[in-house]
């Protein structure tokens, strides 16, 4: 894209560029809590990327996952998948215990129905111990407040919309109360006070830190790499990247495929 929005004839990337890499999904990282997500594991396989020589990482979508668990099932264009964010960075963060996060998944599949009850444990827990201020600096309450007022265009109504589809029991929308499906304004007043939708705020705002502290680490080991890039093509089947002003970076990360995004039929 041009500065004027409009579109450049020039390619993305130098006519002599040629790079390799890898198609995995995040989910499929090894990990103890019954799902890849994006902590250590993560790093070990950008690790083994770059050791090998590739350049590049393509994973599917990274959104909430809504029916038959499927990333091209997206429950919103703008938030992550709360399943992703790693619970060693929650103890890491000190808003879970070491013991929280003790269990005994297998290591060949993903069980999503063990799998989403505890991850769900999981970050209820942290959101009580953030509540309770068990983080004694002010680091993550800055970084809440800063996201929340940041992305205040989506979340709020995100986070009502998720409340309400776990108050009725992850039924689709549309058989919802009426007056909620069709968002008049005294019934959603009504239900942001019967709802607690503040869970669902610190959702995104923990993944977002989550993949922001992957990106910065993925550099570490490597001078010449400022990171890798995520690159996300919504409501597209195809993705593409832009090279880093900084340098070409060693391992870039491309998110590829559809994002429908169901909300989006509540919020507009």
């Amino acid at each position: 894209m041009s500065g004027n929005g409009g579109l450049t004839n020039g390619p993305p990337f130098p006519p002599e560029y040629r790079a390799s890499g890898l198609l995995l999904h995040v989910t499929s990282l090894p990990s103890p809590y019954g799902i890849g997500d994006l902590g250590s594991s993560a790093f070990s396989w950008i690790d083994r990327l770059h050791d090998a020589g590739q350049g590049w990482w393509q994973a599917l979508p990274l959104g909430p996952t809504g029916y038959g668990n499927s990333p091209y099932q997206s429950l919103s264009s703008f938030a992550g998948n709360a399943l992703l964010i790693s619970p060693g960075s929650l103890i890491s963060d000190g808003l879970l215990q070491a013991s929280d996060g003790q269990s005994h998944f297998s290591a060949d599949l993903v069980d999503y129905d063990s799998v989403i009850p505890f991850k769900q444990q999981l970050l209820e827990t942290a959101w009580a111990n953030f509540r309770a201020g068990e983080r004694k600096d002010k680091d993550l309450r800055s970084a809440y407040d800063e996201f929340c007022a940041r992305q205040a265009n989506w979340l709020e109504d995100y986070a009502l919309f998720r409340a309400l589809k776990a108050k009725y029991h992850g039924a689709y929308y549309l058989e919802w109360p009426a007056q909620l499906v069709q968002r008049n304004p005294g019934a959603l007043a009504e239900a942001r006070s019967a709802t607690c939708p503040s869970l669902f705020h610190l959702i995104p705002v923990m993944f977002g830190r989550t993949l922001n502290y992957s990106c910065s680490m993925s550099s570490v080991g490597h001078a010449s790499s400022p990171g890798f890039l995520p690159t996300i093509s919504a409501r597209r089947g195809s993705c593409g990247a832009t090279p880093s002003t900084t340098g070409m970076p060693s391992v870039r990360l491309v998110i590829g495929g559809a994002s429908i995004g169901f909300v989006l039929c509540w919020l507009t």
